[in-house]
């Protein structure tokens, strides 16, 4: 359960370090920022709403991971 949390979090700061290089070298003419912090959002709200899921089905805990 950890790994798949540490999982999405690392793809969510790697979302996010890539339209940062995409704003970067862009200087504002293409989409490519806009979709790339839309797929960051996109899998911040996934990992968020897998964290509920697995709360509501007891495989983790406010205290851990059981």
């Amino acid at each position: 359960m950890k790994i798949v949390i540490i999982i999405g979090l690392v793809a969510v700061v790697t979302a996010l370090i890539v339209a940062g290089v995409f704003l970067y070298r862009d200087r504002g003419r293409g989409n490519r920022v806009v979709i790339a912090l839309a797929v960051r959002v996109l899998l911040s709200a996934s990992l968020v709403g897998f964290l509920v899921f697995s709360y509501w089905m007891g495989w983790i805990a406010p205290t851990g991971l059981r």
